[in-house]
């Protein structure tokens, strides 16, 4: 396994801590906006986080009919800069940072107390699941002849059919037994930017955050890692 080491121009764009629960059933909204009070300082603005539901019926020899709805579901509470926000929710609390990263203990402290305060407005029944998402930016220098020298977990083309790769959609489940966890990778490509000098490509990591790490610096080279040094 690769070896995680610390990156000084990290590509991290956000990175989130998110966790849900089952909140009591006297749990109203009121309440949730009741948290902003203990971190209005640090989080003044305040934005309705909306649930949407859609649901589709098929019946034999019936026109198909979609049905959706809408409704609160908490709220969103941004920093000054909104570089970071933290979410209290009917069904959960998230906390996530934006570029630029700085550290894991720096994200974890802050995610601590935001937690704290949320425990103490909402009283959760239970957490139901824990997750840590990191998106990543790696952006490619043009013109790159194989992706294998900056990125080791992309599609294979077999090898019959025409190489050129203008865009790509990639989703990896990895089930980490020992954790008990599993990890979601998502990869895609954004256009060529800079005049095409530079093929921007998102890393999306969902999950712990050492596992993350393994995923991470397991599926990218030294040539990649030497970007961001």
């Amino acid at each position: 396994m690769a070896k995680a080491s610390w990156l000084k121009n990290a590509p991290i764009t956000e990175a989130l801590l998110d966790i849900r629960v089952k909140a009591p059933s006297h749990l109203d909204l009121s309440r949730l906006a009741s948290f902003q009070d203990a971190v209005k300082d640090q989080y003044p603005i305040k934005q309705n986080r909306v649930a949407w539901h859609g649901s589709l019926k098929l019946q034999p020899g019936v026109s198909p009919k979609i049905e959706t709805s809408e409704g609160p579901q908490g709220y969103i509470f941004f920093s000054g800069d909104r570089n970071q926000a933290v979410q209290a929710r009917m069904d959960g609390f998230s906390f996530s940072r934006l570029k630029p990263y700085k550290t894991w203990d720096s994200l974890r402290t802050e995610a601590r107390e935001l937690w704290r305060r949320y425990i103490e407005v909402v009283a959760p029944e239970a957490i139901t699941r824990i997750a840590l998402r990191y998106i990543n930016r790696l952006e490619i220098p043009l013109p790159v002849r194989d992706f294998k020298e900056y990125v080791l977990t992309v599609p294979d083309i077999a090898p019959d059919l025409p190489q050129g790769l203008a865009n790509f959609f990639m989703r990896l489940v990895l089930p980490e037994p020992s954790l008990k966890a599993m990890a979601i990778i998502t990869e895609t490509m954004e256009a060529p930017g800079g005049e095409g000098a530079i093929l921007p490509m998102i890393f999306d990591i969902e999950e712990l955050r050492t596992f993350k790490n393994d995923i991470f610096f397991g599926s990218i080279t030294e040539k990649m890692k030497e970007l961001f040094l």
